[in-house]
């Protein structure tokens, strides 16, 4: 059964913008399915996707050209369509899992200064490639592991002043932390406990909240505790993410398929 006034909550969370239904599934067996011998069936991806406000055409669209990515297999068992994740996109999934479930209280706290010789933007590129962030035309601050180009001048680093943090956090998608840091705080007092909410509630739940900080995470390179501005919008996102997940478990897909079954 549905949560009562579920779908009022997590208004905020739909209103962000950017929910690109392939990016959404994306975000939905990245979370959901990521095991090699998971799959989700039709059925109940027509469930979740029905919580997403995915209409079920758009929803087709989207399976159609993650198939052609070879992100997403599909196979029948009876009259039922079976839907997973391919090799790659298990791998792919597999990968960023480190940046979307950190702990935001476990991070490294040594850092490199980086100095490079011009201010090529082939240079600074490579140097965001690389782990990078940047400060000035040749200025870029990273993680103690980050391996800069051998032509880089490196200074390793274990503290970092308050004007140092203040200047980073600009080169993060600010606007983006801040609007999703508001749709969390309205979001959280207001939840029923996990016990209390529906197996496809959570699903649908821990979706959007995976796939609005995913969107965000993964435009930047990681940066180290010394590094992060604890009272700005990004880690204070970090810490209400990493709450609700940690609040609402990832449901079994046995348990949203009774779920749907007993709607």
């Amino acid at each position: 059964m549905p949560t009562k006034g579920f779908d009022t909550l997590i208004a905020g969370l739909h209103g962000l913008g950017g929910q690109r239904v392939w990016s959404l599934m994306i975000s939905l067996f990245g979370d959901l399915a990521q095991a090699p011998n998971q799959q989700i069936d039709g059925p109940v991806l027509s469930a979740i996707m029905h919580g997403l406000r995915v209409k079920p055409e758009a929803a087709r669209v989207a399976l159609h050209r993650l198939r052609n990515d070879d992100w997403i297999t599909s196979q029948k068992s009876g009259r039922i369509s079976q839907h997973s994740l391919t090799k790659r996109g298990r791998a792919e999934s597999a990968a960023a899992n480190p940046r979307i479930y950190a702990d935001p209280r476990v991070t490294s706290t040594r850092w490199t200064l980086a100095l490079t010789e011009d201010t090529a933007a082939e240079q600074a590129a490579e140097m965001e490639q690389r782990g990078f962030t940047q400060l000035t035309p040749r200025v870029f601050v990273g993680s103690l592991d980050a391996a800069a180009p051998q032509d880089v001048l490196t200074i390793p680093a274990d503290h970092a002043p308050d004007w140092l943090r203040k200047q980073v956090a600009p080169q993060m998608q600010q606007t983006g932390y801040e609007n999703l840091l508001t749709a969390l705080r309205g979001l959280q007092p207001d939840l029923p406990a996990s016990e209390e909410m529906s197996a496809i509630d959570i699903a649908v739940l821990r979706c959007l909240v995976v796939h609005n900080w995913r969107r965000l995470i993964l435009k930047h390179p990681e940066l180290p505790a010394s590094l992060i501005d604890t009272d700005g919008p990004a880690h204070q996102c970090h810490l209400l993410v990493a709450d609700l997940l940690a609040r609402y478990p990832r449901p079994e897909l046995s348990a949203i398929k009774r779920c749907r079954s007993a709607a």
